[in-house]
């Protein structure tokens, strides 16, 4: 068996994807900070469980070359 590359490839995407998210939910901390401490848990947690959705067809497409 031939090592695929499109698992390197679908990691450094996973990290890439991981650091674009976190720069995007940090650049909007100063405007969530001013919100309630319930409603801070709450979008933290939210966004903090968005960022999986991607990571399926992602993961399919690393072990198969599908996307579908």
């Amino acid at each position: 068996m031939n090592p695929s590359w499109r698992k390197p490839a679908g990691m450094f995407a996973i990290l890439g994807l991981i650091l674009v998210w976190v720069v995007l939910i940090a650049s909007f901390s100063a405007q969530i900070g001013r919100l309630p401490a319930l409603v801070q848990a709450l979008v933290y947690i939210v966004t903090g469980l968005v960022w999986i959705a991607p990571l399926k067809p992602l993961l399919r497409w690393m072990e198969t070359g599908r996307w579908r």
